[in-house]
């Protein structure tokens, strides 16, 4: 990261960031990461990280297989398991360790992002306003301390695209995108995106061979991808990963309306959805303005057209892929994209703005709401502090269970089908028996219905957040192809599924438009004696 005073198209010199200048930036962020986030610390874990990431790392942390044994393999690279379970050997296997641990990962992803701000723009108060900016964000917030694959990937991405736009001709975007895919395959998108890039560029050049180089180094994390994909297959028949997974993620993905629909919920993550469309509608509203003229009457400067088109490539990439690319739309697929919408924002508003600090304020006052106020629409809880209402939910009533009705069977659906059986996640401190069903549909609990005596206790929950007015609804053919497409289902309510169970609800908890329950069954239980001889 050294300092070149390199001149450039946009009119600012090349600033960099000096290897001391990042330390110290990386330690700062890190510190406020873990201080904005302490009532979040010690959460047990949640979701996706309790279906494979936690466990995932925790069979290498016991055995060493890079192949997980606990939870059936995905294929996912396996940087995030190592990284994990080094730090537990260090540490200690804690959700504290894992969190503190994901909150140096998120330092690190923006830390490139003020490098970046300050590489493209020159300014290092639209660097400290845009990691501030991205750091709030609600999904960025909440994915920072969630042991998911997609922060390290983001990360290693957005240092990928600094070392990018710093020096085509270098290595440093070519070992950050291979730490990329091997963090997450899909972060593949980005490298093979900017290739494709540079091949358009090189073809209006009349001696395109110069960029050659650079074409095959962005190309290079194709071979540890390919190399992990080879060993994956060798030791389990499978390249990438279990056939469920790979059907709902890849192949019944490629219905072209299903793609359609999947690409309109992506340009909505991107730029309306949790209060993002505040920052974005600011930055459209700026620039009716005229540019604020600093000393010797100059504008100030915008970010190069040649910077910008590299955001645009890397944004247009992602937002494309993943409306074919898997079967959740989660919108921390795009969690590298967030911080280059934000940095042409906070750009923006300084250019047209004198008082530009006042929208920053206002982009950081929405989303601070966003964090704590659900918007009227459905959504995955990951995307704000709603998923640790989720936790604080199934940990309240497991301890009820574990309280009032010691030895039972419980009929559950995932994850808390996983959190009752298995300890190390952080629900319980002995496996208990489940009988798992899929979801808390109507059609599910009518077939657990059946087998009325294979459980003694159901806990039930909602598996999404539902609004209780859903004030934004694109109608009832939205819904359809909602089931159709992204395994859209209707939870039972508590009373409704006691009901069809033949039980009644003996505790319920909600928290902000979440909710779980227990229900109990007072059925006649046979005994039966049997003589010592």
């Amino acid at each position: 990261m050294a300092r070149s005073t390199e001149p450039v198209a946009h009119g600012h010199s090349r600033q960099g960031v000096t290897l001391r200048q990042g330390a110290v930036v990386l330690a700062g962020i890190f510190a406020a990461l873990v201080l904005t986030h302490l009532p979040l610390l010690r959460l047990p874990y949640y979701w996706d990280e309790a279906g494979y990431y936690i466990p995932a790392a925790y069979d290498f942390l016991r055995s060493g297989s890079l192949i997980p044994y606990s939870t059936l393999s995905n294929a996912h690279p396996p940087l995030p398991s190592l990284y994990l379970a080094a730090l537990w050997k260090l540490f200690g296997f804690t959700p504290l360790v894992t969190r503190i641990a994901m909150c140096f990962v998120s330092a690190v992803a923006l830390a490139a992002v003020y490098a970046l701000s300050v590489e493209t723009t020159g300014k290092p108060q639209v660097g400290a306003a845009t990691v501030l900016v991205t750091a709030l964000y609600p999904i960025w917030f909440a994915q920072s301390t969630l042991a998911h694959a997609d922060m390290f990937a983001a990360a290693a991405v957005l240092w990928g695209i600094y070392f990018y736009l710093r020096d085509r001709a270098g290595w440093g975007a070519a070992v950050c995108f291979s730490l990329a895919v091997l963090a997450k395959e899909t972060a593949l998108v980005t490298p093979l995106a900017l290739a494709i890039w540079e091949v358009r560029l090189a073809a209006g050049e009349p001696n395109p061979r110069r960029r050659l180089s650079t074409i095959a180094r962005l190309a290079l994390p194709i071979l540890p991808l390919a190399l992990w994909y080879l060993y994956h297959w060798r030791r389990t028949g499978f390249v990438f990963g279990n056939p469920e997974y790979l059907r709902y993620n890849a192949t019944q993905t490629l219905t072209p309306l299903r793609i359609l629909l999947a690409f309109l919920h992506r340009l909505m993550h991107i730029t309306l959805h949790m209060n993002l469309f505040v920052p974005v509608l600011a930055m459209f509203a700026c620039m009716l303005l005229p540019p604020v003229a600093e000393d010797r009457n100059a504008p100030r400067e915008r970010i190069s057209f040649a910077d910008q088109k590299v955001f645009y490539v890397v944004i247009a990439a992602s937002v494309l892929c993943f409306s074919v690319l898997g079967g959740a739309l989660l919108t921390r697929y795009l969690l590298p994209c967030y911080p280059l919408v934000l940095l042409m924002c906070v750009n923006t508003f300084r250019r047209r703005l004198r008082g530009w600090l006042g929208l920053v304020a206002l982009t950081l006052a929405a989303f601070v709401a966003g964090l704590f106020v659900n918007p009227p629409y459905r959504f995955a809880p990951e995307d704000n502090l709603a998923y640790s209402d989720m936790i604080r939910l199934q940990q309240a009533a497991i301890q009820q269970i574990e309280t009032r009705y010691p030895g039972a069977t419980v009929l559950t659906a995932w994850p808390a089908s996983d959190e009752l059986t298995k300890p190390e996640l952080g629900y319980v401190s002995q496996p208990l028996p489940v009988v798992p069903i899929d979801n808390f549909s109507f059609a599910q609990v009518e077939r657990a219905a059946q087998s009325p005596t294979s459980y003694t206790v159901a806990l039930i929950f909602s598996t999404k957040y539902d609004p209780p007015h859903l004030l934004l609804s694109l109608g009832h053919w939205n819904q359809l192809y909602d089931q159709r497409f992204f395994s859209f289902h209707r939870d039972l309510s508590a009373a409704a599924a006691a009901r069809l169970l033949g039980g009644s609800v003996v505790w319920r908890q909600q928290r902000k438009g979440q909710w779980a329950a227990l229900i109990h069954f007072d059925r006649p239980v046979e005994a039966r004696l049997s003589f010592l001889p």
